[in-house]
């Protein structure tokens, strides 16, 4: 007989039929679930960028009071950007440099906007071993092509921000940008 209630007791009960088994089975996995949820959260939540780089997404910048040959430096994405507001002079050097001179040939006219090659904009990080360049301000040395020099090892750059001399690798990066005007530019 103790064989015959044993059974009865692991009866599922008649077909279609929630036992206190199923219900009980239910709760506990509803529990488990959200629990794990509000565990991993936190973590899951910490991966994401922190509120003031996401403010820093994009950044506007107001062109009108950079004066011919003036350069400034502002921060995007915890980087220095480089925006200079080139001369006549330093637009034509740029463009008359024959590709073949340079050690990453590029042309001027892909480093800045149509119609707006008198703005050059800059990731003003060496592409060397990430040295910040001088050259923005008018006392800063700027090499022998009037554009930027980094003085932890020697790297020149044109005002185009083209390499010409120095163990950089490569050009100085060029973030993207948009005009949103003749005196406003979006960077990111």
């Amino acid at each position: 007989m103790a064989d015959s209630s044993a059974a009865a007791s692991t009866h599922p009960g008649p077909a279609g039929e929630v036992t206190k088994r199923d219900m009980l089975t239910l709760v506990t996995t509803a529990a488990v679930a959200i629990g794990v949820g509000a565990v991993a959260w936190p973590f899951i939540d910490s991966m994401n960028p922190s509120k003031d780089v996401l403010a820093l997404a994009s950044v506007d910048v107001d062109l009108s009071p950079i004066e011919v040959g003036q350069g400034i430096t502002i921060l995007w994405q915890g980087k220095p950007i480089f925006v200079r507001h080139r001369t006549p002079t330093e637009i034509k050097e740029a463009v008359d440099v024959p590709l073949a001179s340079l050690i990453e040939p590029q042309p001027d006219s892909e480093r800045t906007k149509a119609g707006h090659d008198q703005w050059i904009i800059l990731i003003g990080i060496c592409t060397h071993l990430g040295c910040v360049p001088l050259g923005n301000k008018p006392s800063d040395p700027r090499g022998d092509w009037g554009g930027w020099f980094c003085p932890c090892h020697g790297s020149q750059y044109d005002t185009s921000g083209r390499v010409r001399h120095g163990p950089a690798p490569a050009n100085l990066a060029v973030p993207p940008y948009a005009f949103a005007s003749d005196t406003k530019v979006k960077i990111g």
